[in-house]
């Protein structure tokens, strides 16, 4: 514990220039010019706690939210065509309101990116446009359906064209068919949908398209349009419902084809794309981007987490024997599971910010690569940031299980980023399928030469060796198998749990090669220090979590794997004079999260927050 209590001490000052280079590296250079007045808008009255507000009245507030960003941020259109400040813009939005995420997002990202990429060189959409650019209509996406969800191909909803009269009709069929989970359950909010329909030409079958749907106006829902509001889900205010349509008659210009086909003036449909599969692939082409959007806010989610958590733990007094009272942060089991998770929120920043970069430089040339990237970004992340927030919340004890303290809030915003854009177990299994189509042929994955587990370069190349050694092995046993003559799904099931352990490996082996990458380029000797432990950390934090699987293959010694959770310890005690440090390089303020434990003196911010309102001096 002297060491600790040391620590403690040295952890007072930190310079300037490490902080700023800190931001720097979070923000990737660009806090003033895509984030800081964001920040700025949150800290307004309207994001104020209000607590004891229904889930309907709580849905409203956040759609009045996000109308307000909107105004300060997209009303011109041009946001949609702006993904740095989009991803910006859901990173912010998030942390006073996890509503106002799903609404912005859907609004500018899924309907107005999916109505801009299919009517390219169209004008008659201008009003709709219109409308979304200003926000006096919110827009939606209406796709998934009660008895279809990531088969998007199978959907159901048909819109009949009929020719004579220049228009389609939209129905819903049967209750497989009902649309399930749009923001539609407040019906009184003007909504303009794109909703995802089989569409069917003079009795053909043409595959799922787009098509523009006015659900609501101020009057409540548009004739034909029925919605059932979904029950409450805790902590998470979006108004969903199941929606049906029933001879909805929708103007002709209202399809949207794109490059995908044309309906001709005769009435004809002429196909361009004649793989379906692929057809709805090109439709569903804005959920590439809304999974970084996602994946930003809940790492950003992440960052708050962690420093409301380090924050209160810095003041948060308890018996230390032999010391007297002394900060809960003091104690090793405090430090390694924050500062394990602030490794994983410093790892998946970088990853993601790597992501971004990737995504606004994609070509046709590396689509696919890039694509395949988002989505394991998407799920890695994900899954690292749930365990983050449950971690997080943990360690701030009775505290965090409070919703003004944010963390708790945060959770079930992580369970709905890990469902939303692609569920993260059918995503990561198809960029696992994806993956193992490639490098057939290689050579026996050997295991790196043996090294301290002190490394960073060791970590990285350990790491590489699982991802090869998953994928040769799963792709070995399917080339066996295929020559038993077993199904190509009885092959794929039976391998595909180490194809998405290869999968994650490599998300995983990606981020800490950026942590690395940014540690080493680090310019201030202070920050260099912290990232480079940060590195450290998180590097044998995904070594120990396979270390059976490493110690059978002779990658690392048995010795190595009893010291791992000793080297993560020290790691952490090290780690203990920069935390303070590296959370404020968040760009996050007490003021902005109202969280009451995050505050310089969190006893009276938590007093003053239940209505006592006393002073220590009052109470003395």
């Amino acid at each position: 514990m002297t060491r600790s209590v040391e620590r403690l001490e040295q952890a007072e000052n930190h310079s300037t220039d490490a902080h700023d280079e800190l931001v720097a590296l979070i923000f990737d250079g660009k806090f003033a010019s895509l984030h800081e007045d964001l920040r700025t808008e949150l800290e307004r009255p309207l994001f104020d706690s209000r607590p004891g507000l229904s889930a309907l009245d709580a849905g409203r507030l956040s759609y009045e939210r996000a109308r307000w960003l909107h105004d300060r941020t997209g009303r011109d259109g041009e946001l949609v065509r702006d993904p740095e400040r989009m991803f910006a813009i859901s990173e912010w939005s998030c942390l006073a309101d996890t509503t106002t995420l799903p609404v912005l997002n859907i609004h500018y990202n899924l309907c107005m990116g999916t109505i801009l990429a299919h009517s390219a060189e169209r004008d008659d959409l201008d009003d709709y446009l219109e409308e979304l650019s200003s926000m006096s209509s919110v827009g939606l996406l209406i796709a998934t359906e009660l008895g279809y969800g990531n088969n998007i191909a199978a959907l159901e909803t048909v819109a009949v064209y009929d020719h004579a009269n220049g228009e389609f009709v939209l129905n819903t069929p049967n209750a497989r068919a009902q649309k399930f989970m749009p923001n539609t359950g407040i019906t009184d909010i003007p909504k303009l949908a794109v909703v995802l329909a089989r569409l069917d030409v003079s009795g053909v079958d043409r595959g799922v398209f787009p098509f523009i749907v006015r659900i609501s106006d101020r009057d409540g829902l548009r004739p034909g349009v029925h919605v059932e509001r979904l029950p409450e889900k805790p902590g998470f205010a979006l108004d969903n419902g199941v929606t049906r349509f029933e001879n909805v008659r929708i103007p002709r210009r209202n399809l949207l084809t794109g490059n995908m086909g044309e309906l001709t003036p005769e009435g004809e449909f002429r196909s361009i794309v004649k793989n379906k599969r692929r057809q709805v692939l090109r439709v569903l082409d804005r959920v590439t981007p809304g999974r970084i959007c996602l994946s930003g806010a809940l790492v950003s989610a992440g960052r708050a987490s962690t420093y409301i958590a380090i924050r209160y733990s810095w003041q948060r007094l308890t018996a230390g024997p032999g010391n007297g009272e002394m900060p809960i942060i003091a104690f090793r089991s405090q430090q390694t599971a924050l500062f394990t998770a602030l490794a994983r929120v410093y790892a998946m920043t970088f990853l993601l910010n790597h992501v971004k970069r990737e995504y606004l430089g994609c070509d046709e040339g590396n689509r696919t690569e890039v694509n395949q990237l988002i989505s394991i970004a998407k799920v890695v992340s994900s899954w690292e940031m749930s365990e983050v927030l449950h971690v997080c919340r943990e360690r701030c004890g009775a505290q965090g299980m409070f919703s003004i303290n944010r963390i708790a809030d945060y959770i079930p915003m992580a369970q709905g980023v890990v469902t939303a854009e692609g569920d993260n177990l059918p995503l990561l299994a198809t960029v696992a399928s994806q993956l193992m189509t490639a490098r057939h042929g290689r050579p026996v994955p050997q295991p790196p030469a043996p090294a301290d587990l002190d490394d960073c370069d060791f970590h990285r190349d350990l790491l590489r060796y699982r991802e090869e050694s998953l994928r040769w092995e799963a792709q070995q046993e399917m080339s066996a198998q295929a020559q038993e003559g077993q199904s190509l799904h009885a092959r794929w099931n039976d391998n595909m749990s180490t194809a998405m352990s290869m999968a994650r490996t490599r998300g995983a082996r990606l981020a800490l090669e950026r942590l690395s990458v940014v540690a080493g380029g680090a310019g201030i000797a202070e920050s260099r220090a912290a990232l480079e432990l940060l590195s450290k950390i998180y590097g044998l934090g995904e070594i120990d979590r396979d270390s059976g699987w490493y110690l059978a293959r002779g990658a690392v010694r048995p010795d190595q794997v009893e010291r791992l959770p000793r080297e993560i310890d020290s790691l952490c005690e090290q780690l203990l004079p920069y935390s303070a440090m590296l959370v404020d390089a968040f760009e996050l303020t007490p003021e902005l999260l109202r969280a009451p434990i995050a505050a310089d003196d969190y006893v009276s911010a938590v007093d003053l927050a239940v209505g006592h309102g006393l002073t220590t001096a009052e109470v003395g």
